[in-house]
């Protein structure tokens, strides 16, 4: 597999607080990564370091197969784009003088494609209107326009929905699965809001105290969250016989716990364990959201 962006061991110390303590993670080419952690667990920080912000302390990051320390790296960096916290924006300026300025900024030769991307972001209509006047979202969506200057292939977002609204929150979502889709461009986006993030995350990695947990693809996520019915039981054995030739798909968790997958009929399953001499007791259902997988990664906490 591809990928945009790989850490290693990659680690980032403040006095006696580690921001960052060894960390490892994988960004595939053309993935919307969701990266998932508690306030302080150092998402902002890994942004910062993956952007030249700031330095790490040991470790390595590359991107596009450029190591961070790589002359290269910066030619590397021309490929991304990024919203760092919040939008850096011009606040006297319109959105339109905001690009130009980024235009400059990256010493591109012309303004080609400015039109387009204002367009893009659903900002192709806001003429002359200063950008102090704009709302949350629309902020937020010219920061992503700004970023987009000089047509990268890589989009880091940080918090991009925090404080939307619903409207700006189905705005931003919509736009980035469009960057994505149409233009191909790979997305590493952190955010709280995980209903959210799993409306859009191809992948995701959940980050705890500078360690990076568990890394795990949408379709992967989608089985260990799936619906079951978890049952205890006096005997698991009998109860995967029975399992096994009713043709139902279960995993066994301990002599006398296991969660049953798809449509089970109780009654026959009831009947049948106790044929086998295994008692019943008790049956509940079980469907794990994102948010409960990720409190039972990483533990309890407020998010960032």
């Amino acid at each position: 597999m591809e990928y945009v962006l790989t850490t290693n061991a990659l680690c980032k110390y403040y006095k006696n607080f580690k921001a960052l303590d060894g960390l490892s993670m994988h960004v595939p080419k053309g993935a919307i990564y969701g990266f998932v952690g508690k306030n302080g667990a150092g998402k902002t920080t890994l942004i910062r370091l993956i952007c030249g912000l700031q330095p790490a302390t040991g470790g390595e990051f590359t991107l596009y197969g450029v190591k961070g320390t790589d002359r290269e790296i910066g030619k590397a960096r021309r490929r991304m784009g990024a919203v760092v916290e919040t939008p850096s924006l011009y606040l006297d300026m319109t959105a339109g003088d905001n690009l130009r300025q980024q235009y400059r900024i990256l010493e591109l030769p012309s303004c080609e494609g400015m039109e387009e991307l204002l367009n893009l972001v659903g900002l192709g209509d806001v003429g002359r209107k200063k950008v102090r006047h704009f709302s949350l979202g629309m902020r937020q969506r010219l920061g992503i326009a700004v970023a987009l200057a000089g047509d990268p292939d890589f989009l880091v977002l940080d918090e991009p929905v925090n404080g939307l609204d619903p409207q700006g929150i189905i705005e931003i979502r919509e736009l980035i699965l469009k960057l994505n889709r149409e233009r191909q461009i790979t997305v590493l986006v952190s955010s709280h809001i995980l209903g959210e993030l799993s409306k859009i995350a191809t992948c995701y990695g959940f980050i705890d105290r500078g360690v990076l947990v568990k890394e795990i693809s949408a379709g992967e996520l989608l089985q260990e969250c799936r619906k079951c019915l978890c049952l205890k039981v006096s005997d698991t054995r009998a109860l995967a016989r029975v399992l096994d030739k009713m043709g139902m798909e279960y995993t066994v968790l301990s002599d006398s716990r296991a969660d049953i997958y798809g449509e089970a009929e109780i009654t026959a399953l009831v009947m049948a364990l106790n044929e086998q001499g295994c008692r019943v007791i008790s049956v509940k259902e079980k469907e794990e959201s994102l948010e409960s997988y990720y409190m039972s990664i990483v533990g309890g906490g407020e998010n960032e």
